[in-house]
Parts: C-alpha cells; sequence; structure tokens
C-alpha cells in the first residue's frame, strides 16, 4: 500500500473523519495520515481494527480528539469469514497452525450460534493488546511467553450467515465494543468439535457511523476527505444552543442553564459550531470538556 502524503491545510483541523482501512496498514498508519492530510499533529481513533482487516476507522482530529470518549461506538457490525480444521497462534490467517482437526459438519456449526449470543465471558487472543502483570499479551506471545489472559464480559448481539460450505463460514456479527472476533472464531470451532480461526474481517459500522460513507484510502490520500462538524460525532447528543453571555461563561468553564433535556448536552453557538460538552447537574449544564471559539 502506497504512502499518503499529501497536505491539505484548507481542511478544517477539528473534525471527524471517516476512513475505509485498507489490508496491510495499521490503524495507527491511518491516523498518522490523516494528520498530514488534515494539517496538524492531533488525532487519534475510536477503536483499532488488526492490519489485516479492513473497514471503518473513527477519526477525530485536532481538538476533537478531546471528544473520543463521547462518540458512540456501539453497536458494531463486522462481517467476518471463519476458516475451519486449523487453529492459529494469533486466531486469523496471519498466525502460524497450532493445531488441526477435521472439518466440522456445518449444522453443528450452526447450532452453536446461539450459544455465541448474548453476553459471554470470553479469553482474549494470546496477540492481544491486553496487559498481563503491566505487560501487553503480544508482547509476552513474541516473546514466546505464556500469559495468563483473564475472561472478560463481551455483547454478541447477532450473527446473520451470509454463505457457508465444509470448510468456512462467512457472517454479519453485531456485537458491542470489546469483543473480538478472532476469539469468537476460535472458540466457535472448539464447540463445533473442530478448529478454526478467522480468515477475513471487515468493520461495517460503528454505532451511527457506516463504511458506506467514509473515504477510500485512496481517495484520503488524494485529498479526497469529507471532514464532517465535531457535532455530528456526538452522535444524536442533544443540541443545546447558547446565548452570548452563557457562551462566555462556557469559556470558563462555568455552569449555565440546562433547557434541553437529557443528562448530557453538546453546547453550541448560533452558528452550530461546537463550543463544549456538558453533563446536567440539577437545572445546570456543567461543562466537562472545554472547545470554545477555532
Amino acid at each position: 500500500m502506497g504512502a499518503c502524503f499529501l497536505a491539505m491545510p484548507t481542511i478544517s483541523t477539528d473534525a471527524l473523519v471517516l476512513i475505509d482501512k485498507p489490508a496491510d496498514i495499521t490503524s495507527f498508519d491511518v491516523v498518522r495520515a490523516v494528520c498530514r492530510i488534515v494539517g496538524t499533529r492531533k488525532a487519534g481513533h475510536t477503536g483499532t481494527l488488526d492490519p489485516f482487516a479492513t473497514g471503518l476507522l473513527v477519526v477525530l482530529t485536532g481538538r476533537g480528539t478531546r471528544l473520543i470518549r463521547f462518540v458512540p461506538g456501539e453497536p458494531k457490525v463486522y462481517r467476518a469469514t471463519i476458516g475451519f480444521g486449523e487453529e492459529r497462534d494469533t486466531d486469523d490467517r496471519t498466525g502460524t497452525v497450532t493445531r488441526q482437526a477435521p472439518l466440522p459438519d456445518m449444522s453443528q456449526v450452526l447450532a452453536a450460534l446461539p450459544a455465541f449470543t448474548g453476553t459471554l465471558e470470553q479469553i482474549p487472543p494470546a496477540y492481544s493488546a491486553k496487559k498481563v502483570a503491566g505487560r501487553r499479551a503480544y508482547a509476552m506471545a513474541r516473546a514466546g511467553e505464556s500469559a495468563a489472559l483473564a475472561a472478560v464480559a463481551v455483547r454478541v448481539d447477532g450473527w446473520h450467515v451470509l454463505h457457508q460450505d465444509s470448510a468456512s463460514l462467512d457472517v454479519r456479527i453485531t456485537c458491542g465494543g470489546g469483543t473480538y472476533i478472532r476469539a469468537l472464531a476460535r472458540d466457535l470451532g472448539r464447540a463445533s468439535g473442530s478448529a478454526a480461526h478467522l480468515v477475513q474481517l471487515r468493520r461495517e459500522r460503528c454505532g451511527p457511523f457506516d463504511v458506506g460513507a467514509a473515504a477510500s484510502w485512496d481517495a484520503a490520500c488524494d485529498g479526497h476527505l469529507q471532514p464532517r462538524s465535531l457535532t455530528e460525532a456526538l452522535g444524536g447528543l442533544v443540541h443545546e444552543t447558547l446565548a452570548p453571555d452563557d457562551i462566555a461563561r462556557v469559556a470558563h468553564g462555568m455552569p449555565v442553564a440546562a433547557h434541553a433535556p437529557g443528562e448530557r448536552a453538546a453546547l453550541i453557538d448560533s452558528e452550530g459550531a461546537l463550543l463544549a460538552v456538558a453533563r446536567r447537574h440539577q437545572d445546570r449544564w456543567q461543562p466537562e470538556v472545554v472547545l470554545g471559539h477555532a
């Protein structure tokens, strides 16, 4: 995949950017490229994708990085291809084969899916960013050390089978944040009396954001981004338009009267520019993050 060096200083440096990440580059590569394209030193994403995976990466730039914790990211929707007959140390196609098993009867695979729906206790992949005694699991795995990873609670809302044959299953999975699709593939193989790993993965959706609205990597590198407002990054968060006096108060982190409903609000000016994100305290909005005017 070619390098991306084009800078476009006319693009707002405080924005939401949706990128369709290609395979074989890291999420960090995308963020670094967006920094160059937009002309800012600050950018961050709301959830990483493994290098071999493709699909939606939600990036915020400039002052928008301060809003990442408020960006809605669920449910997540992935299209995945699970290959049977082999387990790999990474739980995906990039790893080394660690176990082989006969192909399962696909009826057993389909019968196992309900057990992987709802709230699950999932052991993360050995090659993951989870920490064990202060060290990343993937660093321990690369050093040949065994990491005792604790199970974590994850949520899988549903599986939609798109295609199946004797050796693979193509599915669309809707789930909550923190769910490892690689681990679902691994565990589904075991539950069906076989072995399995993730062959392909594409993230199609994060909360209200869809990959169909994202810029391709090539388009982004050509400067054809479609930066979106920071208010859009906040999804359906209620808006409260402030009067000039209240704008001055919020700029200093002071509370203002709350008229809109809800426990949290995007405080905006008369032009729709985002000034702050605030939490309700009785009948007042207390600013949590203050952006002010650009």
